[in-house]
């Protein structure tokens, strides 16, 4: 065994080296926290609006506006961009088996990720209810 008189360095040497490591892990289990919640948001937002139309039988722009009010203050994104984009919200109108479907998309930008070459995604939801 090798023995080393002076090794008072070596364990901030290591942690210098594991670091950077662990605060990518950190941030990246933060980052798609966030964007798994964020899927969510929008999946209930179209569930929302789609039994919006179909219990109250309201019509495409009142279900846009439920949709786009469900998602107000609920988004996070780190980068800024927190609220639906123009044209988001989809809706269809009832096809020949009363379907009613709503869509909706959200841009969730990156901000830590962009390290690893990750800038944006598209996330959506559709929902599909019968009128019965």
């Amino acid at each position: 065994m090798i023995y080393l008189r002076n090794n008072k360095g070596v364990a901030a040497v290591e942690f210098a080296i594991c670091l950077p490591i662990l605060i990518l892990l950190l941030f990246g289990l933060i980052e798609f926290g966030l964007l798994f919640y964020n899927q969510q948001v929008i999946t209930n937002a179209s569930r929302e609006g789609a039994r919006a139309g179909i219990v109250a039988e309201t019509v495409n722009a009142d279900i846009i506006q439920i949709v786009e009010n469900y998602c107000i203050g609920k988004l996070i994104n780190l980068n800024g961009a927190n609220e639906l984009q123009a044209n988001a919200v989809t809706v269809s109108v009832p096809d020949a088996q009363n379907d009613r479907t709503v869509r909706v998309t959200y841009d969730y930008n990156f901000l830590f990720a962009g390290i690893l070459g990750f800038n944006q995604i598209n996330l959506s939801a559709q929902t599909i209810m019968r009128m019965e």
